[in-house]
């Protein structure tokens, strides 16, 4: 008997990417999302009977009692993601990450297992050298590390559950994002060759969306060990600031140029280095290194155009 998965916000940059593995990993999935994009990053998982796909949304209680019925694992991805957009929308903010996580485990079964993506910005300002572990305080500044960091603790507190602490995202998904800092900066350094960037010493660590879709599948493997606790999820060999983010990018794109200026602020405060060592004790280890992923991007450029609201 296969092992039914939920996945919430499933059509989303990771879900778009998850949903495939956990279906050629064997599991059945099914996919609530309110397609906010009108994207169609899951047609190539139609033809597969092990897939269903529910258009409506996480917050709605007859809803979610119906398609939670008969999941095993529930993986909530459905967020408004990034300082920004949370500060944007504030009330979706609060009431999609975390009043509808609240609802979800109101609901859930002590069986039903939970693998919960929250974000290492909720680490803020790290002390210079020191490393962030998963015993590092929590100091979230804006209001998406709040309510993430605060929908962790609830899915924690309820129990049967992993929760993953994840790097800043890239790579290329069928729900692409250009506006996560390596996808966005090589972006820049393909169409522009040129990028002014601001806080450029701040440092943070980075993951390849495949490879947040194989921690995944890792924690179901391996869930009766992990269970209880949070994991980093990062490249530990990219501990990077801005600007050797950048000198990485000009080592692929010769031409590329880049500067500091103070033209904004990270709303998330967001510089430290992060240990992914714990996961990596329980046999995790991330295959998609930044320049694979750099060279990756470089090639999707060339077939991707953000050209939406321009003349060119």
């Amino acid at each position: 008997m296969k092992e039914r998965i939920l996945i919430t916000g499933g059509a989303g940059y990771l879900g778009s990417t998850l949903a495939p593995a956990l279906l050629s990993a064997g599991y059945h999935v099914t996919v609530l999302d309110i397609f906010l994009f009108s994207q169609n990053s899951l047609l190539e998982c139609c033809a597969n009977p092990d897939f269903e796909v529910v258009r409506g949304d996480c917050r709605d209680r007859t809803l979610m009692e119906k398609v939670m019925k008969n999941a095993d694992i529930i993986i909530p991805l459905a967020a408004i993601v990034g300082a920004p957009a949370c500060q944007f929308d504030q009330t979706a903010a609060r009431s999609i990450n975390f009043e509808a996580i609240q609802l979800l485990l109101s609901l859930r079964t002590p069986k039903q297992k939970i693998i919960y993506p929250t974000t290492n910005s909720g680490y803020g300002i790290g002390e210079k050298g020191k490393y962030c572990t998963e015993d590092t305080p929590l100091r979230p500044i804006s209001l998406y590390g709040v309510t993430k960091v605060d929908a962790e603790k609830a899915v924690l507190d309820a129990g049967n559950s992993v929760t993953f602490r994840l790097a800043t995202v890239f790579g290329l998904s069928p729900r692409m994002r250009i506006d996560l800092l390596v996808n966005d900066f090589v972006y820049r350094a393909v169409m522009d060759r040129s990028a002014v960037i601001f806080e450029g010493h701040a440092k943070r660590n980075f993951i390849h969306v495949r490879d947040v879709a194989r921690a995944f599948l890792h924690a179901l493997k391996n869930f009766e060990t992990m269970k209880g606790q949070a994991y980093n999820v990062g490249l530990s060999n990219a501990n990077l600031s801005k600007i050797e983010l950048c000198e990485k990018i000009q080592q692929h794109v010769k031409d590329f140029v880049y500067s500091e200026a103070a033209i904004g602020e990270d709303p998330d405060k967001r510089d430290y280095i992060v240990s992914n060592e714990k996961i990596e004790k329980t046999g995790f280890k991330p295959e998609y290194m930044l320049d694979a992923g750099i060279i990756e991007l470089i090639k999707g450029y060339s077939i991707l155009r953000n050209s939406r609201y321009t003349n060119i």
